[in-house]
């Protein structure tokens, strides 16, 4: 139906050219004299350029988009080249060039217009550039640059869409927190160190029958003499002080700030020297295992500038305690969240139990206050030796804060 629209709409501008023409024409042969043909032969080079223009291929032209930069993050700015080229000069009295937006990035702060007008006559080639400002988080694409021109009467309009494709991430925005790791803990006292786990061989505790994989110096052979059986020592280990983060994907006015929130301790604890860890709830788990490192701070970023707000159940209800099992139990679990009741403050309570170091993250609106319900529940997490920090969404203010581990 479209396509039957179009060609009927270029039949009619056609149609109405060529009448025109003729009624020029007719009035010049009927009327005569110098007046109604100097009006034919006025009217005559701007009807064949008309009909000109409609045979003039438009997609022949060549069309390029250059971006600065195929990655940015939340406020960092855009900057978009979008380039022209033909072969055959044909003059053309205007060219209007846009690079279509999607509706995601329609709304975005323009410091300049993705839209030009042209009036390139003879030019093979023009050229402009705009910038976007404040991009939302998450992946994007440009598709489509449209390029339209037509007569000096309106009547004949040409328009082309060309495909060139363009993808971008946008990070979340790195909020200026300083993360300070625990001291990782002996049973007998304290010491400072940034190892995943080991044990300190110059402090044995005990003794136990040898396992497939220990070391030979750990054999204890007086105990092996005594029982008749190979035994090694056991040693004193060290607790890890390691960091998986727990985010909250429930819907909420203020989820971007829990995703950069989230963003900026990563960044944070890799930078001390921790490992860390994601599991990304929502409505699909998400687990990145514990690891160091550039490349897998690179691999968490990348899902948390696309993730989304689509959890359909309360965090709490999604908060399984099997995710916090075998290494996780060793430690920091830092859960980052914008909302706190009462069911979640049991399950935490619960997951304390397991010897599980928990540490909460609670992101308000900066319009929001504390109800009474908040405080009461924050106190009962303290009372469990479960930490709660409150932050609020107002970036500008969060420089020079520090979260250190309890």
């Amino acid at each position: 139906m479209k396509n039957y629209l179009k060609k009927f709409k270029v039949g009619w501008k056609l149609f109405s050219l060529l009448f025109l023409t003729l009624a020029a024409f007719s009035y010049a042969m009927f009327q005569g004299g110098f007046v109604s043909w100097f009006l034919f032969y006025s009217f005559l080079p701007f009807a064949l350029y008309s009909l000109l223009l409609m045979l003039y291929p438009l997609r022949g032209f060549r069309v390029k988009r250059r971006i600065n930069q195929e990655q940015f993050m939340v406020g960092q700015r855009l900057i978009g080249t979008v380039t022209v080229q033909r072969s055959f000069p044909f003059p053309l009295f205007y060219l209007i060039v846009e690079d279509v937006l999607t509706e995601r990035l329609a709304g975005v702060k323009r410091l300049e217009e993705p839209k030009k007008l042209f009036f390139p006559w003879f030019k093979r080639s023009v050229s402009f550039s705009y910038a976007l400002q404040h991009m939302p988080r998450g992946e994007h694409q440009f598709t489509t640059i449209r390029v339209r021109t037509g007569d000096l009467f309106g009547l004949i309009e040409k328009e082309v869409t060309f495909k060139v494709e363009h993808y971008f991430l946008v990070y979340p925005t790195m909020v200026n927190l300083h993360y300070s790791t625990k001291q990782k803990q002996y049973d007998q006292g304290t010491s400072s160190s940034q190892s995943k786990f080991w044990q300190d061989t110059t402090m044995a505790v005990g003794i136990r029958e040898y396992q497939p994989g220990d070391k030979f110096a750990w054999i204890d052979w007086k105990a092996t003499a005594r029982r008749n059986a190979i035994m090694t020592k056991e040693f004193e280990q060290m607790q890890s002080q390691d960091v998986v983060v727990f985010l909250d994907r429930s819907p909420s006015k203020v989820f971007e700030s829990v995703v950069n929130h989230a963003a900026s301790f990563i960044n944070e604890m890799v930078k001390s020297g921790a490992r860390v860890g994601l599991i990304s709830i929502g409505k699909d788990h998400q687990i990145f295992p514990l690891k160091s490192g550039e490349q897998h701070v690179q691999t968490i970023l990348y899902h948390l500038a696309k993730v989304d707000s689509d959890s359909t159940q309360p965090f709490s209800a999604l908060l399984d305690p099997s995710t916090i099992q075998g290494e996780m139990k060793q430690v920091t679990n830092l859960l980052v969240t914008s909302q706190l009741h009462v069911d979640l403050v049991r399950k935490l309570e619960g997951l304390s139990s397991l010897q599980s170091s928990i540490e909460l993250v609670l992101i308000k609106s900066v319009y929001d206050q504390l109800s009474k319900e908040e405080h009461v529940l924050m106190d009962r997490l303290k009372k469990r030796q479960i930490g709660v920090t409150v932050y609020d969404n107002r970036e500008t203010e969060m420089k020079n804060k520090e979260v250190v581990g309890s």
